[in-house]
């Protein structure tokens, strides 16, 4: 509960409407996921918004999200408190973020036939690269590639079957979302190897300047105290790894 001055300014930045806002991306399953009988939400981005909440001595109200790109658009309307999303330059723009807490790989799926053996392969001329818009991968792609082209597709989950029908060369990904796709569909391979790391993090809208240094120190104790690794033991996260 509310103790001092000092936490009577990060409640009120952090909870503006009396509640904790937490904008969930479901499009990462890594991250976030719904009971597939009630529906309730859970992960660690879930599990780390309850306690968020529980130390600010408020209620938490899920905000579901099925694209990172959608969240980041959740800004300028004001439509959440605090989000977890892969830090990127762009997004922080708007977005103040934590240090990490979990690192993704990011990885390359191609044909079984396909002459790309090795992620330095893929930008080139003609070679076109299926992403999900907004997404982290989107973003970095984005900069870094000078001779493939970008193909964009709504939500993570539709990137491989859309590279499929549309017979593309490569689709890109978080490592274990494309694992999962390789051994659905038949004929895929990963390439060996990771083409970056996608760092995920706690964000809050950057004009609160408490609430993100309060942000700062909570994912600190929360990786030093061991729950984030108790969060991954528990929701059996796999493909991941939790920051340093």
């Amino acid at each position: 509960m509310v103790r001092s001055a000092l936490d009577a300014a990060i409640v009120a930045e952090l909870a503006p409407t009396g509640k904790l806002r937490a904008a969930i991306n479901f499009d990462n399953p890594i991250l976030a996921s719904k009971d597939p009988v009630t529906g309730a939400p859970g992960g660690i981005s879930v599990d780390l918004a309850r306690e968020l909440a529980r130390r600010l001595g408020v209620a938490v109200e899920f905000v579901p999200y099925y694209a990172a790109g959608k969240v980041v658009e959740g800004v300028k309307s004001a439509a959440w408190d605090v989000c977890y999303l892969a830090i990127d330059p762009v997004r922080a723009i708007q977005i103040a973020f934590t240090p990490p807490y979990v690192v993704i790989e990011g990885a390359y799926l191609v044909m079984d036939d396909s002459p790309i053996h090795d992620n330095t392969e893929v930008d080139r001329p003609g070679v076109r690269v299926m992403v999900s818009t907004g997404s982290a991968y989107d973003l970095f792609l984005s900069r870094e590639l000078k001779h493939a082209t970008i193909v964009r597709t709504t939500a993570a989950k539709d990137v491989v079957d859309a590279c499929v029908a549309q017979r593309l060369e490569v689709a890109a990904g978080v490592r274990p979302a494309l694992e999962a796709d390789a051994r659905r569909v038949p004929g895929l391979r990963l390439l060996p190897g990771r083409f970056m790391a996608i760092n995920q993090a706690m964000g809050t809208p950057r004009d609160r300047a408490a609430a993100a240094a309060y942000l700062r120190d909570f994912i600190e104790e929360m990786k030093a105290s061991g729950f984030v690794a108790e969060a991954f033991e528990r929701n059996r996260i796999t493909g991941a790894s939790i920051a340093p």
